[in-house]
């Protein structure tokens, strides 16, 4: 089984690790995540997850932007982004459907991360668990980094 991590797992690890070093900041996040994971599990993002990170550097302040992108960037290089196909869209289609009957959405954004995971057979690591654990059959990890 692999971890597919929520954009809120890396907004917590870019305020856990802000006041260090950029050269050092990645290998500071690679160490926290080992910690939570375990040194052999395969990690990845949804391709949702990297618009939700992009989306953050473009709305940064200009004296915030460029350490942001640099985190980010990091991000993308180490984590590779799942792309969203047919398989994932049937699977949030079903998510989908589920939550409307119930009334009880947690956005398409996170519809998309676990539909993604529900696909690759994924658990979906995150710091917000009261959304997707609304999901029924979705394996969730909680990830914090709170100092």
């Amino acid at each position: 089984m692999g971890t597919l991590l929520d954009t809120t797992v890396f907004i917590d690890l870019e305020r856990a690790v802000r006041r260090l070093p950029p050269a050092t900041a990645m290998a500071a996040v690679s160490e926290r995540l080992e910690e939570q994971l375990g040194p052999d599990e395969e990690v990845a993002i949804a391709a949702i997850t990297a618009s939700e990170l992009l989306h953050g550097v473009h709305r940064a302040s200009p004296e915030h932007r460029a350490r942001r992108e640099a985190f980010v960037e990091a991000v993308l290089a180490a984590f590779p982004p799942v792309p969203f196909g047919l398989l994932a869209a049937r699977a949030h289609a079903r998510i989908w459907a589920e939550l409307a009957a119930t009334g009880q959405d947690v956005g398409a954004h996170d519809r998309l991360v676990a539909a993604t995971a529900v696909m690759a057979g994924w658990r979906v690591g995150t710091a917000n668990i009261r959304h997707f654990d609304r999901i029924d059959g979705l394996d969730i990890l909680a990830i914090t980094f709170a100092d």
